[in-house]
């Protein structure tokens, strides 16, 4: 009697329509999901409408300043723009300032001939490609002279309201001194906070990690004895386990900011 024939149990043929499911890969952060909830919940409760600290009046004037703090303090940059933007709050303004004459306003700033430069290009470019307006997305703003991905993000979240990560100094820092999303690059670190701040604090994020790292988890030297976050905290560098007492802070006093 002939044997019956067997089915195949081989490997499916590469036509063969098998969908194989990945898990998604991991999000690198040292922190649970209940615990970044809790940080931020207490970002929250310490500044409930954290604001940036650079002075301006409108979308244009936002650009200008965000550009000119490159290497910058915002006490500095606010204390040369106010009298600019009196007489430049514009892109065709700053046109009829000229460079020479932007120049003798932000020279107190650090590289403040290449910045003026910059100023003037981009305020060309607005003119000339964008009637006069800010452009409200980030490859656009990005084509702007002296504007880069944090720039782009500055202005994308003070200026219309989208909700960004704009990775500066003290966040970076932050980033990877606290373990909360570590990297290699700003990019890396911008990336990698989107996906461990949860959604719905990620829009006022950036300030609060900003102005944390400014004035509580300083780059020299961490005031741990003054962090709502100390018990939570997975730095090696920390030296207090106790939180300090959580309460809303004094209105922020914009333009005076100590760097």
């Amino acid at each position: 009697m002939a044997n019956p024939k067997l089915k195949s149990v081989g490997k499916p043929s590469q036509n063969s329509n098998v969908i194989v499911r990945r898990k998604p890969a991991a999000v690198k952060t040292a922190y649970s999901l209940s615990e970044r909830e809790e940080i931020f919940r207490r970002f929250s409760i310490q500044r409930p409408e954290p604001r940036g600290e650079l002075e301006h009046t409108n979308p244009f004037t936002l650009v200008v300043a965000v550009a000119l703090s490159a290497q910058a303090t915002d006490a500095g940059v606010n204390k040369a723009t106010r009298a600019l933007f009196k007489v430049a709050d514009t892109p065709q303004k700053m046109l009829d300032l000229g460079e020479e004459r932007l120049r003798e306003y932000i020279r107190t700033i650090g590289l403040y001939r290449n910045k003026a430069k910059n100023v003037i290009a981009l305020s060309q470019m607005l003119v000339d490609e964008f009637g006069g307006k800010v452009p409200e997305t980030r490859e656009e703003l990005v084509r702007l002279p002296g504007v880069g991905r944090k720039t782009a993000n500055v202005v994308l979240s003070m200026g219309f309201g989208q909700a960004t990560m704009a990775v500066d100094t003290h966040i970076f820092r932050i980033a990877n001194r606290i373990r909360l999303a570590p990297g290699k690059t700003p990019d890396e670190v911008e990336e990698r906070l989107m996906k461990v701040v949860p959604k719905h604090y990620l829009y006022h994020a950036h300030h609060w990690l900003i102005l944390h790292g400014r004035y509580t988890c300083k780059a020299r030297r961490p005031e741990c004895e003054r962090c709502v976050i100390a018990d939570i905290c997975k730095s090696p560098e920390k030296s207090s386990d106790i939180p300090a007492p959580l309460v809303q802070l004094p209105p922020q006093v914009i333009g005076e900011a100590v760097e």
